[in-house]
């Protein structure tokens, strides 16, 4: 009888078959388990007399030898289906995956704040959902001033236009990192104020709604313009090579006085004059001057014992005079075969 029920069960799983992996599972469990057909054997084995134990033994091992073999066979076969399934999960990320490489953005914004650093300016940050107050009011904004237009400026508040600290704001420039600073130091400090930045721009190969500003801003009693002459050469010098010629031209903001835009000779064409230039030899690439007095008197600051400059720059602006990046839209685009140019400069 025993032999009778093993020679049926070893057809039962020579017959087997499963659609998925949780079936195979099933079937393991049922017939090479502890509890499963083929261990219940054993307990009728005690009971087969003594000159057919040899016989009914070897028939028992050969049913969970095929057991076990079909349970295998089963296995390999859904793992073949898996892969030749014609059920692809497109959202899949492709592989292999390729290794990216740091942003030309944070290429050169890692190299600005490092040759700031080595003349010993520290990093300070802010909010970039910021407040009229330390954005404009506390930098000698105009009550007027365009800036302070939705057609200048992301408002995302503005309940009371008589209450500055109601108006909330996306940050239009770093500066109002400097407001938060002084706020809470007292000088002499050196800071740099790195972060990303939102004007209402239409956006173009030449400007978009939002980029990366690096600031600086030094307070300390004697500061001169001299000063912050030498700084901004040692920078250009550091940034676009020793032969780098700066000029300064008078200009106009509302939280320093008096007020430059530096030029720095085109590195193009070594000054002679080319199409990237406008055949002028220079080009712009920051605003600085001395820190104005209502600036420093906002913060607590005494504008009769101390004096500072400060300057700023775009990140994106630098980036294009070095790398020569001709449209500022593909600093945003995450096209992989732009940024792949910019291995070689990690």
């Amino acid at each position: 009888m025993l032999l009778e029920k093993i020679e049926a069960l070893l057809q039962e799983v020579n017959n087997l078959h499963a659609q998925n992996a949780e079936e195979i599972e099933q079937l393991r469990l049922k017939y090479l388990s502890k509890k499963g057909e083929i261990n219940a054997l054993m307990a009728d084995f005690r009971n087969v007399a003594a000159d057919q134990k040899k016989a009914v033994g070897i028939k028992i091992n050969e049913l969970k030898q095929t057991a076990l073999n079909k349970i295998n066979e089963l296995r390999e076969a859904q793992a073949e289906a898996d892969v030749t399934s014609e059920d692809i999960d497109l959202t899949r990320t492709a592989y292999p995956i390729s290794l990216g490489s740091r942003h030309p953005l944070t290429l050169v914004k890692n190299q600005i704040i490092e040759i700031f650093s080595r003349m010993g300016f520290v990093l300070a940050d802010g909010p970039e959902i910021d407040d009229d107050l330390h954005v404009f009011t506390k930098l000698n904004f105009a009550a007027d001033h365009p800036a302070r237009d939705m057609q200048d400026t992301f408002f995302i508040e503005q309940s009371n236009p008589n209450d500055v600290t109601k108006n909330v704001l996306l940050r239009s420039h770093t500066s109002g990192d400097q407001s938060h600073f002084m706020e809470t130091h007292k000088p002499p400090f050196r800071i740099l104020c790195p972060g990303r930045v939102y004007r209402n721009e239409a956006i173009s190969a030449r400007a978009h709604c939002f980029f990366h500003q690096v600031e600086g801003l030094y307070v300390d009693k004697n500061v001169s313009f001299e000063d912050l002459k030498q700084v901004l050469l040692t920078f250009a010098r550091e940034m676009f090579g020793p032969e780098t010629k700066i000029r300064l031209r008078p200009s106009y903001f509302p939280f320093t006085e008096p007020s430059a835009e530096m030029d720095i000779s085109c590195d193009i064409c070594g000054g002679k004059g080319c199409s990237f230039c406008k055949h002028t030899g220079w080009v712009e690439i920051l605003g600085c001057g001395m820190v104005d007095p209502n600036v420093l008197e906002a913060a607590g600051i005494d504008s009769k014992f101390y004096t500072g400059y400060a300057f700023g720059m775009g990140v994106e602006r630098i980036t294009n005079l070095k790398y020569k990046v001709s449209d500022l839209r593909l600093f945003s685009e995450n096209d992989t075969e732009f940024l792949n140019e910019f291995e070689s400069a990690n």
